[in-house]
């Protein structure tokens, strides 16, 4: 590994003083660096500065994107450089940072083990939307898509059709469709299944349905999905990891996988298994 870019929390304000060593340990090993401006600007501010920058919108080629912060952070780090194929390293400053390979104070162990080749890449499954009536300026998702109300009481009735065929039409709060690295995200929260991140499918969970036969849906990850929302209301939101849209009602997605995945890099002793335990306390007793 040559190069790496790096992006990062703005939004951060404690010590900085593990960012700073982990710039330093990169010098050390001769890699070069490129920080992603705002998070240049941040840096700056606290004394941390003297790495080439770059825009969010015109990624330069490298070995490798360094997300310094928590989930947030690297699904927006997702966002901007798995079009190209490139792989995400994280390194949790945030309070889960479930998505992340470890915390930043490990960070010398994991460069090394990167450094060494002692890594895997996990192929993970990005979402694409498209509006028929509005713009969105940043259609790509890796944790999911939802559609939620807007400023209103009013209930949504969310006509679906899956691989051109009527499926239901989902009456409640929302819908959230999401993919298998989304599952233990807000999909969980409204009781849909938990996926390993690296199947091949996708999953549809209604939000607080009008209907208690309205169960969550997994279907493969080829299927195109398209929702068309009602509502007494004049607009409704669209959540793409986060990131929201206002939709007229009345109006149509279409949700389908993107063409490219989100490489994501997991170090040695990482697995889906103790993630679970160590960071969901999957099976823990908490008596």
């Amino acid at each position: 590994m040559k190069r790496l870019v790096i992006f990062g929390n703005t939004y951060h304000r404690g010590d900085l003083d593990d960012v700073a060593g982990l710039l330093q340990y990169l010098r050390q090993r001769d890699i070069e660096v490129a920080i992603e401006r705002e998070y240049s600007r941040h840096l700056s501010s606290r004394g941390i500065n003297g790495e080439p920058t770059f825009d969010a919108n015109d990624v330069p080629a490298a070995d490798m994107a360094l997300s310094l912060g928590g989930d947030g952070t690297f699904l927006t780090t997702a966002m901007w450089v798995s079009p190209q194929g490139m792989p995400i390293l994280g390194l949790n400053l945030g309070h889960l940072g479930y998505l992340t390979a470890g915390n930043l104070d490990e960070k010398s162990g994991i460069i090394d083990d990167v450094l060494a080749g002692n890594y895997r890449i996990e192929e993970r499954t990005m979402l694409q939307v498209e509006s028929d009536m509005t713009e969105i300026s940043h259609p790509w998702a890796l944790n999911e898509v939802a559609i939620l109300r807007h400023d209103t009481s009013s209930m949504l009735d969310m006509e679906t059709r899956l691989c051109g065929h009527e499926l239901t039409t989902y009456r409640g709060d929302g819908l959230i469709v999401s993919t298998p690295t989304g599952s233990t995200a807000y999909n969980m929260s409204v009781g849909g299944p938990i996926m390993e991140p690296t199947t091949s499918c996708l999953v549809l969970s209604p939000i607080s349905p009008h209907s208690l036969t309205m169960r969550p849906l997994v279907v493969r990850d080829d299927s195109d999905i398209v929702v068309r929302t009602h509502s007494r209301a004049t607009h409704y939101e669209v959540s793409i990891d986060g990131e929201v849209t206002l939709c007229p009602t009345g109006s149509s997605l279409s949700i389908q996988r993107a063409p490219y995945c989100a490489r994501v890099v997991q170090c040695k002793g990482n697995d889906f298994a103790r993630t679970l335990r160590q960071k969901l306390l999957w099976g823990t007793d908490q008596r």
